[in-house]
């Protein structure tokens, strides 16, 4: 903390508060005791100039396109590391040695089957349900079978349920898939990575052996990678809220799992995709930048720019270079692609997109790379709740063990009638 305060004058009242520097990033102004000054609060609806909590697990700089993961660059990460490397150095604050990694990515490997009863379980739902309407139900219902790891006051069954949830959420997220296309479930295979194993899981049968691409391999594991965690952002926060009343992992999970869902959240790239193919073709692609140019038109350019980041979004350019790689090495030849091309192209060369500083954003990429890999537009955000589990789990697990934390309870700014009296309702 700084020996600087920052004094709020009003109605003749003067409160200090003191201002608290974070190791990098701008201070924040600590008015927690603003009411008991002031008889005040602040007005900050989304919360984007509010400081919900202490964190030491990801730092952004939207400004100057800088994603750190514990200090790591994302580009690094996501170039260099292995998945289960982000999600050890997420969950424990350093990168791991060789037995350190070992032996994390042993017990992972240990946890990916999951109980055999939720195979029934899977079937109560319709068979076109959304994944994502299946991995809310399925991953809330993890804790009425995992009762040995629902204490959150126990360290080492907060660990065990950190394991089974990043162990677990691969083998429920393909057979969410499984269940929808009417295919067998396939069991894990013990001797593939996190991401060769979930491609198996996914497009497999067993009717033959499945080969893992490497080149889809490396681009699920960066997609994996670039997704894992994103700060305090709306389903993050949501996990941090309903963990704040005490719940079980799992719940706190399926909750986080629900806000990602929403199409300005985890749905981006479904959207982006969804706009390329009502484009349609190249030819087209004139009419829609003009659209997008009309203020009077509600017609929005998905994929482009970001909420926090304002020069470039960094996780795009690691994502850039992987629909490259991906693309050719599937040779397909795709109308969506085309136009992925040619408006990526576009935006990069167009005064209008340069100057607004809306360039492509992972979700554009992500959302090209899956429709070639051949993930349906429906399993796109259960991949992203996939990979955000490990930043959920360690962001759960920093709030469980911070002693400044309390159950979360918001104000408001009430603008509703004033206090009146009942009348019968023979008299109104």
């Amino acid at each position: 903390m700084t020996d600087h305060n920052v004094t709020l004058h009003t109605e003749g009242n003067d409160a200090s508060f003191p201002l608290i520097e974070g190791s990098v990033g701008p201070d924040v102004i600590d008015i927690r005791k603003l009411y008991a000054e002031t008889g005040k609060f602040t007005y900050d609806p989304g919360f984007t100039s509010t400081a919900s909590c202490q964190s030491a697990i990801t730092f952004i700089d939207g400004d100057e396109g800088i994603l750190l993961h514990r200090g790591y660059p994302i580009d690094q990460l996501a170039e260099q590391s292995t998945f289960m490397e982000v999600a050890y150095l997420l969950l424990h604050g350093d990168l791991p040695n060789r037995a350190e990694l070992d032996d994390f990515t042993t017990t992972i490997t240990r946890h990916t089957m999951v109980h055999e009863q939720l195979a029934t379980f899977f079937r109560g739902f319709r068979r076109d349900a959304h994944p994502m309407a299946i991995m809310c139900g399925v991953v809330g219902a993890l804790s009425s079978f995992y009762h040995d790891s629902t204490d959150i006051t126990d360290p080492q069954q907060r660990l065990i349920a950190s394991h089974r949830l990043i162990a677990k959420m691969p083998t429920i997220a393909a057979m969410a898939h499984k269940y929808s296309i009417g295919q067998p479930f396939l069991y894990p295979d013990n001797s593939l990575s996190y991401t060769g194993n979930f491609l198996r899981m996914t497009f497999g049968v067993p009717a033959e052996p499945y080969v893992v691409n490497p080149i889809i391999e490396k681009a699920m594991r960066r997609i994996f990678i670039l997704h894992a965690d994103h700060e305090q952002n709306a389903s993050t926060s949501t996990v941090r809220l309903a963990s704040s009343s005490g719940a079980n992992p799992f719940a706190c999970i399926a909750a986080g799992i629900a806000c990602l869902w929403g199409p300005a959240h985890g749905g981006a790239n479904e959207a982006a995709l969804n706009m390329l193919r009502e484009i349609g073709d190249v030819k087209n692609i004139p009419a829609y930048i003009a659209r997008a140019k009309d203020k009077d038109d509600p017609f929005r350019l998905m994929g482009f720019g970001h909420r926090v980041y304002k020069n470039f979004d960094p996780r795009a350019k690691v994502m850039k270079a992987t629909a490259d790689e991906v693309l050719k090495e599937l040779g397909k030849s795709d109308p969506v692609l085309d136009v992925a091309k040619e408006l990526e192209h576009i935006a990069l060369n167009d005064s209008y997109f340069i100057d607004k500083k809306l360039y492509p954003n992972v979700d554009f990429y992500s959302g090209v790379i899956l429709n070639a890999i051949g993930f349906p537009t429906e399993m796109f955000t259960a991949l992203f709740a996939l990979a955000r589990t490990v930043g959920w789990v360690a962001q759960w697990n920093e709030m469980i063990a911070d002693p400044e934390q309390k159950i979360g309870r918001p104000r408001q700014l009430y603008v509703g009638a004033t206090r009146r009296d009942y009348v019968p309702v023979d008299q109104r």
